[in-house]
């Protein structure tokens, strides 16, 4: 019988689900909510609540013995910095299980496990209506910027087309049979069109 058995084994080895506990509560401490089994948050919890009791006495021992099981050092300076002052005058109970259902696949029982004093992290979605107007706009946008493109590329290759006949109108008037030609006289270049076309 496992009557008064206290915790969970998680199917795992002791140093496997210390292990396992230990990331958990450093992904809980830096995240400030996290998805998990139901059975891993709420061992979670047993084990997350006491760390952070310790931890409003903010002396070098309960630093250290907080550093054994948080072995991230930007964790730990976050718990003390952040999480206690805005958590520290709640008398236990600093977070929060919440059930999600059953998980494709193995048909897990998962849930999210929070701080409670963290709710403002929590991203509401928005209706879906709201979306398809921002993609809308995203699209018109889109379309302006297209076309306002498209239009400076029809400029540009206009202006080139402009200096191009400029410099062909000019490279005539430069050569030297264009000043042959007009220097002769009229009656002259009418008889050499008539040869020329005999």
């Amino acid at each position: 019988m496992r009557h008064r058995v206290k915790g969970r084994k998680l199917n795992r080895t002791a140093s496997h689900r210390l292990a396992t506990l230990r990331a958990l509560a450093t992904a809980l401490l830096r995240e400030k909510k996290i998805k998990t089994t139901v059975a891993k948050a709420k061992e979670t919890r047993v084990f997350v609540e006491p760390i952070i009791t310790r931890a409003k006495n903010d002396s070098v021992a309960s630093r250290r013995i907080i550093a054994k099981d948080i072995q991230d050092k930007e964790v730990l300076k976050e718990l003390f910095n952040e999480i206690i002052p805005k958590i520290g005058d709640r008398p236990g109970g600093y977070t929060r299980v919440v059930k999600l259902g059953r998980r494709l696949g193995d048909a897990a029982e998962m849930a999210i496990i929070e701080f409670v004093d963290y709710n403002d992290i929590v991203e509401r979605k928005k209706p879906k209506k709201a979306k398809t107007e921002d993609a809308k706009v995203i699209e018109e946008t889109v379309v302006e910027e297209n076309s306002s493109e498209e239009a400076t590329e029809k400029e540009i290759i206009v202006d080139e087309k402009e200096s191009v006949e400029a410099e062909v109108v000019e490279n005539i008037e430069e050569s030297p049979e264009a000043k042959a030609e007009e220097t002769k006289p009229e009656g002259e270049s009418e008889e050499e069109e008539k040869k020329e076309d005999k």
